[in-house]
């Protein structure tokens, strides 16, 4: 395996044709494929599906996607460090639950990227079943979980702070206009929750599921903007982060019901592995989502979150990945 396939190989995959892809390096066609047909062989596996005249990427050509960026990135590296040339570029992988990357990540991003414009970022979303496994070969370089704690002696995991959980329904809801509600008052309504943002949700249907309450229907949405627009129409109530449904509290757009059990919350954690080298451009990503969080774990909205009885948060959510 050449660096010079895996270059090759990316093209590919990125432009999602050979043809284009030839053209784009300046090869023939046929070079192209021969360079393609020798990793799979090499692999042992198809790296793309042919479709007529159409490919995809296979299983195992996404994985070969992120190791073969890694490998890149460290060729640049270092091309830069022997070279002299200090100015990081390449790229930093990284997972992240959709709440934090939509109302916390672009701010760190602007930050960070008027210190680092050449770095570039591969973001996706939490993956419970390999998220171990990308920390420790390096397909990831940071991850980002809301929960409280973490199995894994092999991964550093860092509180950037305590995060209050609401339940949220339209200002016209019935259940909003009641002082206090009861567990079993969420009995036959529906309940939406993020598909991808981490463990809460299933700490909160455990709840329910141990107190016997069933809700009509449980409605995971792959959208947390598409939850609010759902319950802003009634569709339903939806468990949610506060940072993301701050604004429409503060113009009375959506209401937070008074939670029986006592205030929830959970932790959100930066979560790295023990080994990993933190290059300058991952340390100082990491350290601009430090003081991003620094700036805003005391905002103003927080004081609309009904129950403000401070409640240990292992007391709330004790959340583990699997």
């Amino acid at each position: 395996m050449e660096l010079r396939q895996l270059k090759t190989f990316q093209m590919v995959a990125k432009l999602m044709s050979f043809k284009r892809a030839a053209e784009a390096l300046n090869y023939a066609q046929s070079t192209v494929s021969t360079q393609i047909k020798l990793l799979e062989e090499e692999f042992g596996v198809p790296l793309f599906n042919r479709l007529g005249t159409r490919i995809c990427l296979t299983e195992t050509g996404q994985m070969l996607m992120r190791y073969s960026q890694k490998m890149l990135d460290f060729e640049k590296e270092t091309l830069a460090r022997v070279s002299g040339w200090e100015e990081p570029q390449g790229s930093i992988s990284i997972r992240i639950p959709q709440s934090i990357s939509t109302y916390v990540l672009p701010s760190v991003l602007s930050k960070f990227q008027s210190s680092f414009p050449k770095v570039g970022f591969d973001i996706s979303t939490c993956a419970y079943d390999t998220l171990v496994y990308e920390l420790q070969t390096g397909i990831t370089d940071v991850a980002f979980l809301l929960t409280d704690s973490i199995p894994y002696l092999e991964l550093e995991a860092e509180v950037l702070r305590i995060e209050p959980l609401v339940i949220i329904s339209s200002p016209d809801h019935p259940l909003a206009k009641k002082s206090a509600i009861d567990l079993r008052d969420l009995i036959g309504q529906s309940i939406l929750l993020p598909k991808h943002d981490c463990m809460y949700k299933m700490v909160f249907e455990n709840t329910l599921n141990e107190e016997k309450v069933d809700p009509v229907v449980f409605l995971e949405i792959n959208s947390i903007e598409a939850i609010k627009q759902c319950v802003l129409k009634g569709v339903g109530v939806a468990m949610i982060p506060m940072m993301a449904i701050r604004q429409e509290i503060e113009e009375k757009k959506l209401a937070i019901l008074p939670w029986p059990q006592g205030k929830l919350e959970t932790a959100i954690l930066m979560i790295w592995h023990k080994s990993k080298w933190l290059s300058p451009a991952l340390q100082s990503f990491m350290d601009t989502v430090r003081v991003e969080f620094k700036s805003t774990s005391r905002s103003p909205s927080a004081a609309l979150v009904p129950n403000e009885r401070p409640t240990p948060p292992h007391q709330v959510l004790h959340d583990e990945l699997p």
